[in-house]
């Protein structure tokens, strides 16, 4: 029976289910958001539309956070092969976590009265910086935690000498955490030199920091889940922070295009943006050959399928749709409309959100003891559920970000006098709808993960019988997978070029049809490639689970015959 090796690893459990809390009032905050969209009037002067938002997004960090922290505790043991140093620290950690989320809380009220508690030129409460949002005193608090994170985790490795490059990559992960928060922990009067720094903090925890943690994860979560050779895990690391850094430290200067920067950010800019997704694509052939390699059976459904949404939605969200926006001259129409969100929400749900949930699917029911007897037809139904409700939201921002960029951007219709709402209204009602789906999937997998081991343990049922290996069954190989990508990146070709024809005088002069049609082939192409293919993916590895069961109770010289 497959049990938790090293005590400290149970110091995880609580950051995951703070993590699972968190996400769900996060998601609450988004469906008010989806509320407060159609109905402008509703909680006016209580809960402001922009306090609302700025929980939704602050909480959406704060959740991420905590499955990066439960994670790498969980696996820092696995890796060094000891029990975690220091775990008075990590519970003190735990705290300084809960004070940090009460406090973000609290002080997003304070805003709304317009108080940032200043003193000695510094706001100590507040400072209303996009993502950012917290005060001084907060940033001190989160600074020290990961200060400890750090340290935790390196005292708990062994020596430098001999690490593999999953340590490497956590380690450099963890040290960046710490050091690259100090940029965002003084305040600038300047706001073009204040939104210099802030996207130091905000693109280079996400596009480098996080991204270089998330693929180091990904690969040991691979060599639990499958047994996956290390060495070549390793390899598939180390070059895919190599790239994450090569193209994703220039990248960082499509925030600078409008912020009163030098004009020569508007090339470099574009060109490393258009180079990010490459770690991207690695990431996304690193998880098939590890999964298909001696085509063992997967033990963890809930938890693969997450790790795989993680990783393809990586790709579609952060990948593709990162690249259709973040040029100069795509990124002049989409920059602050709802194509942002598209891509925000699928990328930061997707790629790090997932992961989280991933590897608490992994660790809670080793924590819990019932790793063999768990019931996983929740956790299939919950992440389908979270996963199309997502892609519909993406779907909805998309659509609604276009007709928005038309009527607002081209046209010059008054935003705030109500002239674009109108034209959005579609699109403002889908993402209520969707996000109801993706509501009722995030309410399951909360029930699901916290309620492990407290309710009655599933009884295993005899093996069903071995599909046939044809349709959606049968072995998915590499050439199929690779036909898979090509479609969603085409698909993002066509919405690049659908963003790019704003710049025609054609539609600058109120002519719609090609912007329109380009979005409406692209968006729905992508997303639906990317359902379908993850069904694709899940069937084909459920497909050889049932097949090896079924090969398990075959009497020994049917085995052989079989065989």
């Amino acid at each position: 029976m497959i049990r938790i090796e090293y005590q400290t690893q149970r110091l995880s459990l609580r950051f995951f289910l703070l993590m699972l809390v968190l996400f769900f009032f996060q998601a609450g905050f988004g469906l008010l958001l989806t509320a407060q969209h159609i109905d402008p009037t509703l909680l006016a002067g209580t809960l402001n539309f922009n306090v609302a938002r700025a929980e939704h997004t602050n909480l959406g960090i704060l959740w991420v956070l905590s499955g990066f922290i439960g994670a790498i505790l969980f696996v820092g043991p696995l890796l060094s092969k000891r029990e975690l140093a220091a775990p008075g620290l990590i519970k003190f950690l735990f705290y300084a976590l809960l004070a940090v989320v009460a406090w973000n809380v609290a002080t997003q009220w304070l805003a709304q009265q317009g108080n940032a508690g200043w003193w000695l030129g510094q706001p100590m409460l507040q400072e209303g910086l996009e993502y950012l949002e917290g005060g001084r005193i907060t940033d001190v608090v989160i600074f020290v935690g990961f200060a400890i994170l750090c340290y935790v985790l390196l005292r708990t490795f062994p020596r430098v000498s001999n690490w593999n490059e999953i340590h490497w990559g956590l380690g450099i992960g963890v040290v960046a955490l710490t050091l690259v928060w100090v940029f965002g922990m003084f305040f600038v009067e300047r706001l073009d030199l204040q939104e210099y720094f802030r996207w130091y903090v905000v693109h280079y925890w996400v596009e480098g920091v996080w991204e270089v943690i998330h693929i180091s994860l990904v690969g040991f979560l691979l060599v639990l889940m499958f047994g996956a050779s290390i060495k070549s895990v390793g390899y598939a690391v180390f070059w895919g922070i190599a790239f994450v850094w090569l193209s994703g430290l220039l990248g960082n200067a499509h925030h600078y295009f409008w912020i009163g920067t030098p004009e020569f950010w508007q090339f470099w800019g574009s060109l490393f943006s258009a180079l990010e997704p490459l770690p991207l694509i690695f990431c996304f052939w690193h998880i098939y050959l590890d999964a298909h390699q001696d085509r063992k059976p997967i033990g963890n459904v809930p938890a693969f399928a997450f790790l795989l949404g993680s990783v393809v939605l990586e790709q579609v969200g952060a990948g593709i749709l990162g690249f259709t926006m973040t040029f100069a001259l795509t990124n002049v129409w989409s920059h602050g409309t709802w194509v942002t969100l598209s891509h925000a929400h699928l990328a930061l749900f997707g790629t790090f959100g997932m992961l989280g949930l991933a590897a608490a699917y992994y660790a809670v029911p080793l924590m819990r003891g019932v790793v063999q007897q768990f019931d996983q037809r929740l956790g299939k139904l919950a992440f389908w559920l979270v996963f199309t409700g997502m892609l519909g939201l993406g779907f909805a921002f998309a659509i609604g970000g276009t007709v928005q960029v038309f009527v607002y951007r081209t046209l010059g219709l008054d935003w705030f006098g109500g002239d674009v709402a109108p034209a959005m209204q579609f699109a403002k009602l889908m993402v209520p709808a969707f996000g109801l789906v993706f509501m009722i999937g995030v309410c399951l997998l909360v029930y699901d993960l916290l309620t492990l081991g407290l309710r009655a343990k599933a009884t295993i049922d005899g093996p069903a019988a071995a599909p046939a290996p044809t349709g959606w069954g049968r072995r998915l190989y590499g050439w199929e997978t690779g036909l898979w990508l090509l479609a969603m990146w085409v698909f993002g070709a066509i919405i690049t070029l659908g963003l790019l024809s704003f710049n025609l005088h054609s539609v600058q002069g109120g002519h719609r049809l090609f912007p329109y049609l380009m979005a409406g082939i692209g968006y729905p192409g992508l997303l639906l490639t990317t359902l379908l293919f993850v069904g694709r993916f899940l069937r084909s590895l459920e497909a050889r689970c049932h097949a090896a069961a079924a090969q398990a109770v075959l009497p020994a010289g049917l085995q052989a015959a079989s065989g």
